[in-house]
């Protein structure tokens, strides 16, 4: 079931602006509305505690309770700063653009939010980083691998820089996501016009020529003129060696496979790729 809904997970990172720009380009193209979630952890919002049972000294009772008000200031504080990112981050996504934004804040694990209510979108845009990760290359988002896990919806992650997207390269194995890949991308309103390219990356087989035929038959059904590319070499080299060339602006990949790309999307690997890899990344269930 459709819900025409777009999730975006925003914090207080440097990502958290491509985030709202690339939610506002997605859901221009499909007139989607956008929830806005930004979750603290639980340490954020600290309840005042009863601290008497700490209380040697009557003298004390004072500076505890100090501690325990400023528990509480320090919680105030970070709704407060939630949220403010809330409303800039809605501030973002509808300038000049008729987008119906919602937001939301939580409290507590970002993944068990994400899957208690994903049944409420039908896309998850995040960050490839997080404010703990910063602008570290070496370091992704904590939470990226684990929503990509744990969602059964498709995954946008943004890079740092948005810029508008006019192509698509699909990463190919002719596995089950690979073909939900190409035909939701056939029939969603999110790829109209954009150049679509096929790879395949590995040894050419009569198997794959068909797989490709059939796949470029089903984008020309809906209006695309793909482009198909087959390269050997390992999937995760031959997709970084393509994506860093500047050619091409978003990388879709089916979450399972039936050969190396299953440990590539993931693995270790996945997480290699995320780290190198300049453009925006759409992983399909």
């Amino acid at each position: 079931m459709t819900t025409n809904t777009l999730i975006a997970l925003v914090d207080a990172s440097a990502y958290a602006e491509s985030v709202c720009h690339h939610a506002a380009w997605i859901a221009g193209r499909t007139d989607w509305k956008v929830k806005v979630y930004h979750v603290m952890g639980r340490r954020d919002a600290v309840e005042k505690q009863d601290l008497s049972g700490a209380i040697r000294l009557g003298a004390r009772s004072a500076l505890l309770e100090q501690l325990s008000e400023l528990d509480a200031t320090r919680a105030k504080l970070a709704h407060e700063h939630g949220r403010a990112i809330l409303e800039d981050a809605k501030a973002i996504i509808t300038k000049g653009a008729e987008i119906t934004v919602e937001t939301r804040l939580r409290q507590g694990d970002l993944v068990e939010t994400v899957t208690a209510k994903e049944e409420t979108g039908d896309m998850i845009v995040i960050g490839k980083r997080g404010e703990a990760a910063g602008l570290a290359m070496e370091h992704l988002g904590s939470n990226l691998e684990r929503i990509v896990r744990a969602s059964h919806k498709p995954v946008f992650i943004a890079n740092r820089a948005f810029k508008p997207i006019t192509s698509a390269l699909v990463a190919f194995d002719g596995g089950p996501s690979s073909l939900k890949a190409v035909d939701y991308i056939a029939r969603s309103p999110m790829f109209a016009g954009l150049a679509v390219t096929l790879v395949f990356a590995g040894k050419e087989t009569p198997a794959i020529q068909k797989a490709l035929s059939d796949a470029t038959a089903t984008l020309k059904a809906g209006g695309f003129d793909a482009q198909t590319v087959i390269e050997s070499g390992e999937p995760e080299k031959v997709l970084a060696q393509i994506t860093s060339t500047g050619s091409q602006d978003l990388l879709v990949m089916g979450a399972y496979g039936h050969s190396r790309v299953r440990s590539f999307i993931i693995g270790s690997t996945t997480t290699e790729m995320l780290r190198s890899c300049k453009v925006p990344v759409l992983i399909m269930r």
